[in-house]
């Protein structure tokens, strides 16, 4: 328990110097540094409140224990037992509040993301669940008072799409979507079935932060840049003029294309934002490659090759496979009520972390 003070202590003391360094006019003038202390501010206020609850618990606790052990009428030792009875499990529920703050965060989390979904195997209904996967996270990203951007698709010949990649803004968006990197199979049966019989198909979907220019610095004479007309829904604006832009990543082979803008030049922004992300996302899989016990972690490894959850239509059931976690409101689901599966995910993730001694 002392440790666990002493942390908290010198986290008081961060927070107070925190407070006082946020106030500075140079530091309000400042608007990156204002928005990293601002951040820093808000995670430690939260463990402070805490903390403050924490250490009451405590006085209110050993005030107890010192009558029980010196007073000698009845009534005050009865109503002290009482007070410990009610005192002692709310001060574990505290702590345990405590240790999971103080687990360290993904720096991360509170990145924006570019979420790219593809259909898989199984041909056309690939596509269409593609287009069911987007709908569901197009839904739970209005829930949450997200921003959505479609920068680049490819429709499926009945429905759906091949690809579609967007770019979802917000507060902690990657934190909370980047439990969903992985295959997604579905098992229904198809609209082109004309036997009835329940087919599997699968697609894949990838959450990549959002790379800022810091994080990666990208050489222009390394990037092929082409125009092509956009194809999109209709209207004036489509196939008339070359506003659509395809980079290719010479030393990589990566390409990225946008076409959601009609100004060439922000479509060329665009998809430099998302080349730059799908690089910096190498760059976290080598570094977590290098780290033996997060590459352990299913719940936290976002592989694209993982089978992380099924829908299964027949029994409005779905099954995320990391965790072992059922749920049979399949509708509900693919209406973006997935909060259950990305807070039982986050619960793994954290009980993960604090077995492999990251927090106390």
């Amino acid at each position: 328990m002392s440790t666990l003070i002493n942390k908290l202590e010198a986290l008081r003391e961060r927070f107070e110097e925190v407070s006082q360094q946020i106030l500075q006019p140079e530091v309000v003038s400042d608007s990156k540094r204002f928005s990293k202390l601002s951040k820093e501010y808000k995670d430690l206020e939260k463990i402070n409140d805490h903390f403050r609850v924490y250490q009451k618990l405590l006085n209110d606790i050993a005030g107890a224990k010192e009558i029980l052990a010196n007073e000698k009428d009845e009534d005050l030792r009865e109503m002290a037992k009482e007070e410990l009875s009610e005192l002692t499990p709310k001060l574990a529920e505290e702590e345990e509040i405590l240790k999971e703050l103080l687990i360290p965060k993904d720096p991360n989390d509170s990145r924006n993301v570019i979420l790219e979904i593809r259909g898989g195997t199984g041909g056309d209904e690939a596509a269409i669940f593609a287009g069911d996967l987007f709908r569901m996270y197009q839904r739970y990203i209005e829930r949450m008072g997200w921003k959505l951007s479609v920068l680049d698709y490819t429709e499926g010949s009945t429905g759906g799409y091949k690809e579609i990649i967007c770019k979802v803004e917000g507060e902690d968006v990657y934190g909370k979507l980047k439990f969903e990197s992985g295959v997604h199979r579905v098992q229904r049966v198809p609209v082109t079935e004309s036997q009835g019989r329940v087919h599997t198909s699968a697609a894949s979907v990838a959450v990549l932060p959002e790379a800022e220019e810091v994080d990666i610095e990208l050489n222009m004479n390394d990037i092929r840049v082409d125009t092509f007309q956009s194809s999109g829904a209709g209207g004036q604006s489509v196939n008339t003029t070359y506003s659509a832009i395809r980079l290719t990543h010479i030393p990589t082979g990566l390409v990225v294309s946008c076409q959601d803008e009609r100004s060439q030049l922000k479509n060329k922004e665009r998809a430099l934002g998302v080349l730059r992300s799908r690089l910096y996302e190498i760059e976290l899989r080598k570094r977590d490659e290098a780290i033996s016990s997060q590459r352990k972690s299913m719940v936290g490894s976002g592989d694209r090759s993982d089978k992380i959850r099924t829908y299964n239509y027949p029994q409005s059931r779905v099954t995320d496979h990391r965790i072992g976690y059922t749920v049979y409101n399949l509708p509900a689901v693919m209406e973006g009520e997935i909060d259950d599966f990305i807070e039982q995910l986050r619960i793994a993730e954290n009980a993960e972390k604090m077995k492999e001694g990251e927090a106390l």
